[in-house]
């Protein structure tokens, strides 16, 4: 066997490809992006960038039914918008294997919330596995697609962000090719309509007991026993945690996460003196467990907020003290921003103008809600701008301006086109600026419909998405270069003035692609600028003060002149036109 270091993104593609896998399907979103990408290197497996991630697990369904293991990856967020078909999943079972990725985000590195979707787990009645490093990434993927097609069943494979991204080592072996299964026409199975749908649900609640009963003897729920004064029940990346701060204490780690084993839980409960359950997030293990009559600490003692650590591990558990959530020590604040030369930012430059509510969506112009820019009113899920946008306005009938919903052409695509419909439908007066830089940027240059390419960035069908919208019944469309500040600000005026939804398509790649040109930076002439500080509006990061005056960073200007075209003396200029 060959040995390698693999993050557990990387793993979890190489274990669905050792165990025979076909279809891979999904939506980018961090912390699950790279396990799509790595699987696209394998020859052997179908991949694809859905539009979202309901369309990503129906494809990965469609294709288990259809005989060929499958697999769809999302992160934690995804599995709200593919909630749907899980749970009717879980009631029609599968034919070849189903392996459902949740990549979640204790900490909110890159997400807008913390949830815990083991609770999905246990609500969809379905098995949940959870890796606590890359070499059981591996592993419990080839086993989840083992349990599918045991228990017929999806099975959830939650990692989360350190699991993900972090890397350990891992033994490589060959690919198990596994043959089609046949596609059998099952209507009792798979049409769920009540009448079938209700003999399928008892179908599903023996298989959790069925589920139970492995629960209590598969070897990925591990006993260690050690001093038995302190006993931990965890798992994920917690469980390297524990065992880093507390090394000599007795440990049940749980692999299979849902159902869990009872029995063999309590009988480890009997065995110590004290039982601590350590977990981030949601209170999961130690609900059940108490549930169940078993005593032990585990919320009383951590926070439900963020990640835990072994520093915070150690002190809770050997002195008894409550962790509250960790505060970040006392720094200087460095937030994220827009690139320097980001068409973003123009758009944004643009809107302020309006003074007009501006409803945000996910991606990275949510960068421009912080200052100097702040000009995002909400962001809350993705396609949400359209839709609140809407409703803000059915809110404020006599409101001077129409409010914005300001969204990437990837999240349109997700999850906004459905909005735009509806705002057509019931004549809302919105204005809707699709920000279209030809690629889905903020998970790191994944492609989309819109983009032209696929997956493996072979050459794919362009979404032309001016003749989407007016499709969708909006007649006042516009595509428009950002940079072209007076045509952009005349098309968002023009959509003010329209009665009715208007779409303005704001049209320019993203400055990070390798074929994107860049000009060449410009300069501030000091004997010009009288320091009124309206270029740091934008706040692009090559510009800076320098005493009263501006600054231009050479290294990280694009010459993209928004600055120098908001600048009354003139004072910014490039070497070629000064």
């Amino acid at each position: 066997m060959t040995k390698k270091l693999l993050t557990g993104n990387e793993a979890v593609a190489r274990g669905f490809w050792q165990a025979g896998g076909k279809v891979v399907s999904a939506y980018p979103g961090t912390p699950s992006t790279e396990i799509t990408e790595n699987a696209a290197h394998y020859a052997e497996l179908y991949a694809e960038w859905a539009p979202n991630e309901k369309v990503a697990l129906e494809v990965a369904l469609g294709a288990a039914v259809g005989g060929a293991r499958s697999m769809a990856a999302m992160k934690h967020v995804g599995l709200n918008v593919a909630a749907d078909p899980l749970f009717t999943a879980a009631y029609t079972g599968i034919n070849a294997g189903l392996v459902i990725i949740s990549a979640d985000d204790p900490g909110m590195h890159s997400s807008q919330n913390e949830q815990d979707n083991r609770h999905y787990a246990l609500a969809a009645k379905i098995p949940c596995l959870e890796p606590s490093d890359s070499a059981e990434a591996l592993a419990f993927t080839e086993l989840a697609l083992d349990l599918s097609e045991e228990f017929d069943t999806p099975v959830l494979l939650r990692l989360t962000t350190r699991v993900s991204h972090g890397q350990s080592t891992v033994e490589l072996s060959k690919r198990t090719e596994q043959s089609i299964k046949p596609y059998v026409r099952d209507i009792q199975k798979y049409v769920m309509a009540p009448a079938g749908a209700r003999p399928r649900h008892a179908v599903l609640e023996k298989r959790m007991l069925e589920l139970s009963a492995y629960a209590e003897k598969t070897e990925v729920n591990r006993l260690e026993l050690r001093d038995k004064a302190i006993g931990i029940v965890c798992s994920g990346a917690a469980y390297q945690y524990v065992r880093e701060a507390l090394p000599q204490a007795s440990v049940f780690k749980l692999g299979l996460v849902n159902p869990l084993p009872k029995q063999r839980l309590c009988d480890f409960s009997a065995a110590v003196e004290k039982l601590y359950v350590v977990e981030e997030l949601d209170a999961f293990y130690e609900q059940q467990l108490k549930s169940w009559g078993i005593k032990c600490c585990g919320k009383e003692l951590f926070s439900l907020l963020g990640e835990i650590f072994p520093p915070q591990i150690k002190t809770a558990i050997t002195k008894q003290d409550t962790i509250l959530h960790e505060e970040t020590p006392n720094l200087p604040p460095r937030p994220p921003v827009l690139c320097a030369g980001c068409p973003h930012r123009a758009t944004f430059t643009a809107i302020k103008k309006l003074k007009a509510p501006v409803m945000g969506d996910i991606g990275c112009y949510t960068l421009a809600a912080g200052p100097p820019l702040s000009a995002i009113d909400t962001t809350v899920c993705m396609g949400a701008s359209v839709t609140m946008s809407h409703g803000l306005a059915k809110a404020q009938e006599n409101a001077k301006v129409k409010p914005l919903s300001v969204l990437g052409e990837s999240t349109f695509i997700h999850s906004g086109i459905t909005g735009l419909i509806n705002a057509v439908y019931n004549q809302a007066q919105i204005t809707v600026v699709i920000l279209d830089n030809s690629i889905t940027a903020m998970t790191g240059h994944q492609h989309n419909p819109a983009s032209g390419y696929n997956v493996r960035s072979l050459p794919a069908p362009v979404l032309d998405l001016a003749a989407l919208s007016k499709a969708c019944g909006v007649e006042y469309v516009k595509t428009v270069n950002p940079f072209d500040q007076k045509a952009l600000t005349a098309a968002l005026k023009g959509a003010q003035e329209f009665v009715g939804p208007a779409v303005i398509i704001s049209k320019y790649p993203c400055i990070l692609l390798p074929y994107v040109k860049r000009d060449k930076p410009l300069f501030v002439d000091w004997e010009i600028c009288v320091g009124c500080k309206v270029c740091l509006s934008i706040g692009c990061p090559a510009l800076s003060l320098k005493g009263t005056k501006t600054v231009i960073d050479s290294s990280q200007c694009t010459g993209c002149a928004l600055c120098a075209g908001l600048c009354a003396k003139k004072a910014i200029y490039g070497r070629d036109n000064k």
